[in-house]
């Protein structure tokens, strides 16, 4: 049996979809972040004048070698947007599970065999962790 609506009750379920339209898109339009208890390590490095686009590369495949044997490495980020200060080259990430993976990391002979490829090779370098309380 087909219901007749009137005009005006017409006019106003188009106006209760449309609002619920907006409602979900406002709804779903908030800024959400959340506050992991992840650890961010997180470095930018400026090279020796005259280190070639090689050997940086090979700089940053060796970040992600070692994260890969490192247990309790979740994410690696091997590419820069934007670099403060401005003259510095290139930045990398890693996000570690908890403390006692980013000391695994720190003291890791696999980590001290990367130092001696990136050391020689970096002018400067700026390194923080961060992590939410």
């Amino acid at each position: 049996m087909p219901i007749h609506l009137t005009r005006a009750a017409k006019f106003f379920a188009a106006g209760l979809a449309a609002l619920a339209v907006f409602a979900a898109g406002y709804v779903a339009g908030q800024n959400r972040f959340g506050q992991p208890k992840t650890i961010l390590h997180v470095v930018e490095i400026k090279w020796q004048p005259g280190v070639s686009e090689a050997d940086q590369r090979r700089v940053l495949e060796g970040v992600k070698e070692v994260a890969a044997r490192i247990p309790g490495v979740k994410n690696v980020w091997l590419k820069a947007e934007r670099l403060e200060p401005r003259d510095f080259n290139t930045g990398f990430a890693i996000e570690f599970t908890d403390r006692a993976a980013a000391d695994a990391y720190a003291e890791s002979p696999l980590h001290e065999t990367w130092d001696k490829l990136y050391v020689p090779l970096r002018y400067s370098s700026i390194s923080i962790q961060v992590t939410n309380p």
